[in-house]
């Protein structure tokens, strides 16, 4: 089924999880698997089976706290961050025997940013203490430094040959593999210059995404640097992050909100096609399902939300 603005307006929650005892800061999907991890202010890590709608697994950080997670090539072993105010490592974890792989210090601040390479073993991290740190993960020492002059939102592209670094109002794109000669092309968000949440490439890297704190939500031709569109949603406090995220496909984008909503939009006329309003006050952690029509969101739960078929007239009677 092709993902249609009618079928995101009958997108609704299909499922939702209420177990946790604090607010979700992070999630991430498995490339290649079934497989969604999340990470709470309620120091848990959980695993999740997306189709059968399981939780697998359920791992406590009681001593280091947790606020990134993200998948390694690997579907069950993860990259997170702390969140106990005194230890800024990262941490390579097996949700499998629950077991420390490796440790990854050198930040000083909060880290605000993790994205993994999908081509090699290597991952960037971004912090509040102003570095863009490189690391294989395999070696426990940092293999590359970029300064920078403010918060910043880091990712790699889906083939992890360039990663972006977005801070005040420009994203920079760097080859990886000769990071060190600095970027290769810098562009502006159009005089944007809050401090940058969120830097996304759609999976076939046409296009990128930019969230700030002021609640704006860029959309650039990752080619040129053209600035397509700007939507505007609630802005975020400080201390929260206002995710976004391409569709599959790269035709929508949704996004949270500073007062917890959701919206759609559609790529290419750059209008909203959909809304979800939410008892919540803060911007939900938000993310497609790869290559699905589900996109889940975190807040206080954790919500999947799926087409329903039912509003759906030319679907209806139809395999």
């Amino acid at each position: 089924m092709e993902l249609t603005e009618e079928i995101i307006q009958s997108m609704e929650v299909g499922m939702v999880f209420k177990d946790y005892n604090g607010r979700i800061s992070s999630m991430d999907f498995h490339k290649t698997s079934s497989y969604l991890v999340t990470a709470s202010d309620d120091e848990s890590i959980r695993l999740y089976d997306v189709p059968s709608g399981t939780c697998l697994k359920t791992i406590n950080s009681k001593k280091y706290g947790v606020d990134l997670v993200c998948f390694t090539c690997h579907q069950t072993t993860v990259i997170y961050s702390s969140k106990n105010g005194w230890d800024e490592s990262l941490r390579l974890l097996s949700l499998h025997d629950n077991k420390y792989l490796r440790y990854f210090k050198g930040h000083h601040d909060r880290v605000v940013s993790l994205s993994f390479s999908s081509r090699k073993e290597c991952f960037i991290s971004g912090s509040l203490d102003r570095t863009v740190l490189l690391w294989d993960q395999r070696i426990e020492k940092c293999q590359g430094l970029l300064r920078v002059q403010g918060r910043p939102a880091i990712s790699y592209d889906e083939q992890g040959l360039i990663f972006a670094i977005a801070f005040g109002g420009y994203i920079r794109l760097f080859d990886a593999r000769k990071y060190e000669k600095g970027p290769f092309d810098i562009f502006s968000v159009g005089g944007d210059t809050s401090d940058a949440n969120v830097v996304k490439f759609s999976n076939d890297g046409r296009l990128m995404l930019l969230t700030t704190m002021e609640g704006h939500v860029h959309v650039l031709d990752a080619f040129r640097g053209t600035l397509l569109s700007t939507h505007n949603v609630m802005p975020v406090s400080s201390g929260s992050t206002l995710e976004a995220s391409f569709s599959p496909e790269g035709m929508f984008i949704i996004s949270g909100s500073g007062d917890g909503s959701v919206y759609a939009w559609n790529v290419r006329t750059g209008k909203e096609v959909a809304s979800w309003m939410s008892a919540e006050s803060e911007p939900p952690v938000i993310k497609w399902a790869p290559g699905s029509l589900v996109f889940v969101t975190g807040s206080s739960e954790l919500s999947f939300f799926v087409p329903d078929l039912s509003k759906l007239g030319s679907y209806v009677g139809t395999k």
